[in-house]
């Protein structure tokens, strides 16, 4: 059994943040049938290609199947809504108001399967000021004060290096999906959820809504640091940069000793996280005076000793082949129809019962129609 065997998700979104989504729900067991127009969605035509086919795309399709449909067209859109009837949940990522033109918005559903949970996830939500913009990660970023706070201190706004407003709000929307689906088991009614970028850069901004609201300062760019305790970090060794956190009252002296500092102790400018953060510059400039005179396995040594929590900052082909990231299954292959074999990244969370499963590719367009109108009862089987 796998955790979601039995239910079935509808994908009408596109790019990244629904068909996220739509991934991770296909990963634990839903069967994700993904609705694409006839030409397929757009990140179908993102390099890098492998035969023709978008790396992009498959990074964020896999486990799904295909079929394509012109919601404009009316023997289509029965075929969509006979889907419809079979479905449990649908993810559309279109601008406010595009669902209600194509006749496939909330309340047209709502009235086919009184059970159908519908997720929209859209630039800025379904209502306030900015609801009919258009909206990207980017924008998000920018708009919900993460760029304000990203890169090193006195420097040029700078979007954070991973899609993260994107990849939030996909994670935000299973939360959502599967509240939803846990509330049906006792009511036996759908529901609509609104998700949005904005409101998940607003809601992944924890500290930075702290510090503005409990001191009235305008949180800053923090380099590598943490924001409210130090040291939490990247330093400079010899041959490169580490990062280590020993910002706790057991790990701070310790740290002291390692790296020669145990006057540190006795300073009233560290005695503590708020005292060392507002004299962060200073305290940077005396640790890396000790620690830029050893490389990093030497420092990284010693804090594993002290059982300090510490690390080497990798390069993407070091992670993706350092031996802990292949212990953890966090890379898998699968064999693409076209693209033959390719590397997939792992299921991150790891349930001992109904473990998820990277079960097939991502479809080429259209590859399952035939099967699911056979399932739909449209063509003779």
């Amino acid at each position: 059994m796998s955790a979601l065997q039995g239910i079935r998700v509808i994908d009408l979104s596109q790019v990244m943040a629904g068909p996220y989504c739509g991934m991770l729900l296909a990963d634990m067991g839903a069967d994700v049938i993904k609705v694409e127009p006839p030409k397929g969605e757009s990140t179908r035509r993102w390099s890098p290609y492998k035969e023709g086919e978008s790396g992009a795309f498959m990074a964020i399709n896999r486990n799904k199947r295909s079929i394509t449909l012109d919601l404009k067209d009316g023997e289509d859109q029965k075929v969509f809504y006979k889907l419809i009837e079979t479905a449990d949940i649908l993810i559309e990522n279109f601008r406010p108001g595009v669902v209600k033109r194509l006749g496939v918005d909330y309340e047209t559903l709502n009235q086919i399967n009184p059970k159908l949970i519908y997720c929209s996830i859209s630039g800025f939500g379904q209502y306030g000021p900015y609801s009919s913009r258009g909206g990207y990660d980017l924008i998000a970023q920018g708009m919900t004060g993460i760029m304000s706070v990203t890169g090193e201190r006195n420097g040029n706004p700078v979007k954070c290096g991973l899609p993260i407003i994107d990849l939030g709000s996909g994670l935000f929307s299973v939360y959502g999906i599967l509240s939803a689906l846990y509330s049906r088991v006792h009511s036996n009614e759908g529901q609509y959820i609104d998700a949005s970028l904005y409101d998940t850069g607003i809601a992944l901004s924890v500290w930075e809504s702290t510090q503005y609201w409990f001191t009235g300062e305008t949180p800053a760019p923090t380099g590598s640091g943490h924001r409210l305790s130090a040291p939490y970090q990247a330093f400079r060794a010899s041959d490169g940069y580490f990062t280590v956190g020993a910002d706790t009252p057991h790990h701070w002296p310790v740290f002291c000793q390692i790296i020669g500092r145990p006057e540190f102790l006795s300073d009233d400018r560290f005695v503590d996280d708020a005292s060392r953060i507002q004299h962060l510059t200073e305290f940077v400039r005396l640790i890396e005076e000790k620690t830029s005179l050893n490389p990093r396995h030497y420092w990284l040594e010693k804090f594993e000793e002290a059982g300090i929590p510490a690390g080497p900052i990798n390069s993407y082909p070091e992670s993706l082949t350092d031996q802990h990231t292949l212990s953890r299954r966090m890379i898998e292959e699968v064999v693409h129809p076209v693209a033959g074999k390719i590397k997939a990244l792992g299921i991150p969370v790891k349930l001992s019962k109904t473990p998820g499963k990277i079960a097939k590719a991502a479809p080429v367009l259209g590859e399952h129609k035939e099967e699911i109108l056979k399932e739909l009862g449209l063509v003779a089987k």
